[in-house]
């Protein structure tokens, strides 16, 4: 026979449940219930959602609570939705939570109002009145102010829009209830709004010779000049002889192959050298301090790849994973085998992590972060444990919070975004192979309005040195041109790896790579070469730094222009009053004459209407009147246009 609860136990309950007599649901953002931080921005706002409701026809009111105390006061909007925008002044972690409450003071303000308006009699209203004004319990002139109107029967002093903001302040609240409280992550500018460059520091030295860290100092002049303000590099440590791969990636190197940077140690050391031709730690230090004074970071690839040279393999037999004969497993992804690179071991065979492995790679991220490098572009993410890389980030984080961790995953949709759940500032996308009109729109769509969109920040790639895309196989300088400015203004943060500027396209016979990868090979390029699009690049990257929509990608918004091979779009940001228009003609072979639509209803205008525009590339200004309009573009001069807009009332 089941025992029955105790009636003390039942009363307990009863407390319990009425005390949350308010309801507060679907919080946004939240993600997986609180499992993972939404990211945020240090000094950005954030816009916090609810549904918040209660029996009757009481006035409530919602606050947003942020873990420094500060308390939000939100907005009733359509069919009980609650909103704030919040702003997280520092980096590293925060919460939020949502109060809501009952506001007697303006229920009794409402229903006053009416009484009044009515013609009745409010004397006991007046009672009513001074009671609430006496549970407040901050006391002051304002309060004895108020509680003398009351008993005068001051109505006009009790019902101003002074005293509702008194009392919604600092009013009595009744039946309070609390959400339960959110993570934030709360990441620096650069997490969100970069723009990246990728060169391989052994291709910069004089033709036919290696580069050093000192020669990459010679080229963040160049760097600079185009506008970027992160530096990347592939890995440069020590590189394995063992299977070492030859030009093209060839299995057999000749004599002078260089070898790929990825299959990283040899007796000179492993993840925590350098490669003994590029230089020494006090090159690498000269190196950052070099690039911090052109406002420039230094970004590193972490790629947990061992050759079979590694010296780990000897120290710590235990790291690497082994076949059933004892010998170590290479990697492969069948039937690909990359016979110059060896598997790490991240679990042991009872289940549990290989703690000490997972603690040195830790301390290598330390080590490199010790040396001032925050940024790390980490290479096949996906092919390792979540826990882990959620420990890694989580144990960095609590030394550098600034770090920005740049997810290399090209895989399954929820793979990429459970990365970005676990802690990853930055995510590679797909991006890359989006290329008609319908494609690009679903998926910004997607990045910029679906739940993703608090946690997975996307980083618009060009290209990179793994990856020659079909479409630039094939589309000349023009398709250069607009994959660099869509990216680059469809995105937050960007990049493209070293050659892209100089329209390089030369693919290996029937794959999607590079002909003479750099990835085997030392490559020297007349950087002055014809037909590069560098211009475009300082263009699109001044337009990025000067225009405060340019930031937050969030803000992006589709339009009308009547043409599949027309992409149209604009970067409003209300705050600052900046508002941006774009026109990126997709296809590379045929100019388009084109109807498209002013969106004057973003500005309340009537489409019989007038605004100033700004060619943003040529300078002009001028009027549109109306809100239909042709334009042409033509791939071999220029095959996009950005417009800068100025409604009445002014703009930046």
């Amino acid at each position: 026979m089941q025992a029955k609860p105790s009636r003390d136990k039942s009363k307990e309950n009863l407390q319990d449940l009425a005390a949350s007599r308010l309801a507060i649901e679907a919080i946004s953002p939240q993600i997986d219930s609180g499992r993972f931080a939404a990211k945020a921005v240090a000094g950005w706002p954030v816009t916090i959602e609810a549904d918040v409701m209660s029996d009757g026809h009481e006035v409530i009111a919602a606050a947003v609570l942020t873990g420094a105390g500060e308390a939000v006061p939100m907005v009733k909007g359509v069919n009980d939705r609650w909103s704030a925008d919040v702003t997280f002044p520092d980096v590293g972690p925060a919460t939020f939570q949502i109060l809501a409450w009952r506001d007697l003071w303006g229920t009794w303000a409402r229903d006053t109002r009416k009484k009044i308006a009515a013609g009745q009699d409010v004397s006991v209203e007046l009672q009513e009145a001074g009671q609430l004004i006496d549970r407040v319990k901050s006391a002051g002139p304002e309060m004895a102010g108020l509680a003398r109107a009351a008993k005068a029967g001051d109505t006009g002093t009790l019902l101003s829009e002074e005293t509702d903001a008194v009392m919604a302040a600092a009013g009595p609240r009744a039946n309070v209830t609390e959400s339960a409280r959110l993570p934030v992550w709360v990441d620096r500018e650069r997490a969100a709004f970069s723009a990246w460059y990728e060169l391989f520091p052994r291709s910069t030295g004089a033709a036919g010779q290696h580069g050093t860290l000192r020669d990459v100092i010679g080229r963040l002049p160049y760097v600079k000049d185009l506008g970027f303000d992160v530096l990347y590099f592939p890995p440069i440590h020590p590189i394995g002889t063992t299977n070492r791969k030859g030009k093209n990636n060839s299995l057999k190197a000749e004599a002078g192959d260089v070898g790929s940077p990825y299959a990283i140690g040899s007796p000179e050391g492993g993840m925590d050298a350098l490669h003994p031709e590029l230089g020494t730690f006090e090159d690498f230090a000269a190196l950052v301090e070099a690039a911090k004074a052109e406002d420039i970071e230094i970004a590193m690839d972490i790629a947990l790849n061992a050759s079979p040279d590694h010296p780990w393999i000897q120290e710590h037999p235990d790291w690497f994973e082994r076949r059933p004969d004892g010998t170590i497993k290479y990697a492969e992804n069948p039937p690909k085998k990359y016979e110059d690179i060896v598997n790490f071991r991240y679990y042991l065979d009872d289940g549990k992590p290989n703690a000490p492995f997972w603690e040195a790679i830790r301390d290598l991220f330390l080590f490199w972060a010790e040396k001032g490098v925050l940024n790390f572009r980490v290479d096949n993410p996906h092919t390792k444990p979540f826990p882990f890389w959620e420990w890694i980030i989580a144990e960095v984080r609590k030394q550098y919070p600034g770090t920005v961790f740049l997810s290399e995953a090209f895989t399954r949709p929820k793979v990429m975004k459970r990365l970005a759940k676990v802690g990853y500032n930055q995510s590679y996308t797909y991006y890359t192979w989006r290329n008609t009109k319908d494609e690009l729109q679903e998926y910004l769509t997607e990045l910029t309005t679906e739940e993703c969109r608090h946690y997975m920040r996307p980083n618009f790639f060009v290209n990179t040195p793994d990856i020659n895309p079909i479409f630039l196989q094939y589309s000349g300088r023009p398709g250069f041109q607009t994959r660099l400015i869509m990216a680059a203004s469809l995105s937050g943060s960007y990049g493209m790896y070293s050659g892209f500027e100089l329209c390089e396209a030369a693919p290996l016979p029937g794959k999607e790579e590079y002909l003479d990868s750099e990835k085997y090979e030392l490559r020297h390029r007349d950087w002055d070469g014809e037909g590069n699009i560098k211009d475009d690049i300082r263009l699109i990257n001044r337009i990025r730094r000067e225009n405060p929509a340019m930031k937050d990608y969030l803000n992006l918004k589709f339009f009308t222009a009547h043409d599949d091979r027309v992409l149209y779009y604009g970067r409003f940001d209300e705050a600052s009053r900046n508002y941006l228009l774009f026109h990126v003609l997709i296809d590379p072979h045929g100019g388009a004459q084109f109807n498209f639509e002013v969106p004057l209803w973003e500005f309340g205008l009537e489409d019989s209407g007038s605004i100033e525009v700004q060619d943003a590339i040529q300078g002009n200004r001028f009027t549109w009147h109306g809100k239909d309009h042709m334009l042409t573009l033509d791939p071999v001069n220029r095959p996009y246009a950005i417009w800068k807009l100025f409604p009445p009332g002014g703009a930046v």
